[in-house]
């Protein structure tokens, strides 16, 4: 049988941008295929006649005197037309005349597709995996409740709402970066590139690209938290004496934080300056709000205090500023009102008190006694 397919291969290697050569390979697999499943017992092999552009199937047939079988079997007479000395008992590669029907036909094409699906995903895992784990451009191309489908050179990828920021917009046409999380060898629900947008690699990325300081690690990350969407907190220190890690993240006027606010939407960003005094850390922690005192409780936790008018500033909304600090500094931060310390250590004076006149009252009874 020979199937006209110039036209497809043509569609698949414009469309898809493949191999011409790979195309035809997969073609033959997935008529092979069929002839396979039609013939299963039959020893069968395909080939592509670039001449045609058609698809040749092609059958072992042995030379012998009676024929029993004419799909495997030819007289001497008929196998001297492909070779002129043959023989009883040889085996001659020629082409077979068995046809196969629709169902066949569509078993073709499903492994065709599985084949092509195979191929483009294989590409894919080669261009990008040395590029997982960076920040890449795209444009948004559709935007789903479980997520947003973003171009990357030709290639869809895939940001999940799990990893978008709150309230972040999705409109189709504009151009985004995002962290390459995971490239994935074979397709998973039909992406095999999967972004980020809320890690605290994606920031720390961000800075690296928008400044060379942090780029050449002049100044260093320490560390970064984040509730994406409303605010992060990065840690910087210098390896130079004579660089502000904070102005040089910040820029003049804020030209360098800018464009990383920009691309972060809505999210603020506090850039806080490294400290081996807790306490100093502490301080820049808590940012925007202005620390009074800091007691450090113990190894775990640590108060705070601040004037009435900032408590609302140094809480933040929904208790992430405060929350983001503890995470930053590694201890629990209270934030304590004064009159709170006062309450709490007249009630431990009213409790030793207590345990005095308790044991008071216990030398009376005993006495009675």
């Amino acid at each position: 049988m020979r199937l006209k397919l110039f036209q497809v291969i043509d569609e698949l290697v414009q469309d898809r941008g493949l191999d011409r050569s790979v195309v035809a390979d997969i073609i033959c697999q997935g008529m092979l295929g069929a002839y396979s499943k039609r013939y299963p017992e039959i020893p069968l092999t395909a080939a592509y006649n670039k001449k045609t552009d058609d698809i040749d199937v092609f059958v072992d047939k042995e030379t012998v005197s009676a024929v029993e079988d004419s799909l495997i079997q030819m007289n001497l007479r008929k196998a001297r037309e492909f070779k002129k000395d043959a023989q009883i008992g040889d085996i001659i590669n020629v082409p077979f005349e068995g046809t196969i029907g629709r169902i066949e036909i569509l078993r073709a094409k499903q492994i065709i597709s599985q084949e092509i699906r195979a191929v483009e995903a294989a590409a894919v895992y080669k261009e990008f995996k040395e590029k997982e784990g960076t920040i890449i451009n795209g444009v948004v191309h559709k935007c789903e409740r479980s997520g947003v489908t973003i171009v990357v050179n030709d290639t869809f990828a895939f940001l999940p709402k799990s990893l978008t920021p709150a309230g972040e917009r999705c409109v189709a046409g504009y151009t985004v970066r995002a962290l390459l999380k995971e490239v994935l060898e074979e397709p998973v629900s039909e992406n095999q590139l999967i972004l980020d947008r809320v890690s605290p690699r994606f920031l720390e990325l961000l800075f690296e690209l928008e400044i060379p300081e942090v780029y050449e690690r002049i100044v260093e990350i320490k560390k970064i938290v984040r509730s994406p969407g409303y605010k992060s907190k990065v840690l910087v220190a210098s390896n130079d004496d004579n660089i502000d890690p904070v102005g040089t993240c910040v820029g003049v006027h804020g030209s360098r934080i800018k464009p990383i606010l920009k691309e972060l939407g809505d999210e603020r960003v506090d850039v806080i300056s490294w400290s081996e005094s807790l306490e100093v850390l502490v301080r820049g922690a808590m940012k925007p709000a202005h620390v009074e005192r800091v007691e450090i409780v113990d190894d775990q936790n640590i108060n705070v205090w601040v004037d009435e008018e900032q408590h609302s500033i140094a809480i933040g909304k929904m208790g992430k500023n405060i929350g983001l600090a503890s995470e930053l500094v590694g201890h629990k931060i209270h934030l304590v009102r004064d009159g709170d310390v006062d309450r709490q250590h007249a009630e431990a004076i009213l409790s030793e008190e207590d345990i005095g006149l308790n044991d008071d009252e216990k030398d009376m009874d005993s006495g009675e006694e």
